[in-house]
């Protein structure tokens, strides 16, 4: 059964009407056509009307939605199931918060790595929701130089409330793990692609999201932190939370505005929660003329780039 968030309600009860009329329209056998587009024509109207003027904390509230497709849906999508799972990060264990391994887009293997929320309560809890361990940014690593080994293209899905802030993460080296992905990120041989598919959180983003291209998907956010978590600390509430979200300029038209993403991919009319195919789609497309891009750049000039690209973040002329 489809969710729906406070300013979508207007969208259900138009589609609970279109239910109806067609039920009416089978028990009765009288002729609903023309009643039926009517309401169709109504729904796609308000559709477009409702999705083209989000506050940035409506759009936080779809990054969230529990009905978006998630990392291992866009990674079996675009790799058609061939998607081949690799475990461990050789160290400490295997975090189920964070995926990753080989898979073919349209016969060109690639490393696939993004953080997993799980899809219903007891995966969430076994995916941690989508908050890794520094194990998982150490196995997100180990795959990564495994990629340049086999100089394969890399892509990340990031979907993160953030890293796992917990004491036994602390002792394992959660910020030196982040660091260490960061810098050696910056000097992959292979093209590096990083898609942002819901919440893009603070260091647990950043520690899979150093790439020659840095793209959010249309309703989803980037920020150092989470519009709750800044309430809380300004305000010493969470009820400021959509104060918050329109202060930290978080959305992805923001962040585009800001250079600090290099591109936004247009989401379906009512949002990817509503139309995953059309969002694996876009996705793949992208992916694929992006890959073929960045494979005809020199590989030092890539690295030159991609430092540059980042160094120039926060610098005001």
């Amino acid at each position: 059964m489809a969710i729906y968030l406070d300013f979508e309600e207007p969208l259900k009860e138009l589609e609970e009407q279109i239910e109806q009329t067609k039920e009416i329209g089978a028990s009765t056998e009288i002729d609903m056509t023309d009643k039926i587009k009517e309401l169709e024509h109504v729904l796609k109207d308000k559709t477009k009307e409702v999705f083209s003027n989000l506050t940035p904390w409506q759009r936080v509230q779809l990054s969230r939605h529990p009905d978006r497709p998630y990392t291992l849906a866009y990674i079996n999508a675009v790799s058609n199931g061939t998607f081949q799972e690799l475990h461990g990060d050789r160290s400490v264990k295997d975090d189920k918060a964070m995926v990753g391994g080989f898979g073919l887009v349209d016969g060109e293997t690639v490393m696939f790595i993004g953080q997993q929320k799980g899809i219903n309560t007891k995966m969430r809890q076994y995916r941690n929701f989508g908050m890794p361990n520094p194990e998982g940014y150490r196995k997100a690593l180990r795959l990564m130089k495994l990629a340049e080994k086999f100089n394969k293209p890399i892509v990340t899905f990031i979907d993160t409330p953030g890293a796992f802030p917990g004491l036994e993460a602390e002792e394992r080296g959660q910020g030196e793990a982040i660091a260490r992905n960061i810098y050696e990120m910056m000097r992959l041989k292979v093209p590096v692609i990083c898609i942002i598919i819901g919440e893009g959180a603070s260091g647990g983003a950043l520690g899979i999201g150093v790439g020659d291209k840095v793209v959010m998907l249309e309703n989803t956010w980037y920020s150092v932190i989470s519009p709750e978590s800044c309430s809380s600390i300004l305000w010493r509430s969470w009820d400021f939370k959509e104060k918050a979200a329109d202060a930290l300029k978080l959305t992805s038209t923001d962040m585009k505005k800001n250079g600090l993403v290099d591109e936004v991919l247009k989401e379906p009319i009512n949002g990817a929660h509503r139309d995953h195919e059309e969002m694996f789609s876009e996705v793949k497309k992208y992916i694929k003329k992006t890959v073929k891009e960045l494979e005809t750049i020199d590989p030092n000039k890539r690295i030159d780039d991609r430092i540059e690209k980042f160094c120039k973040m926060g610098v005001w002329e």
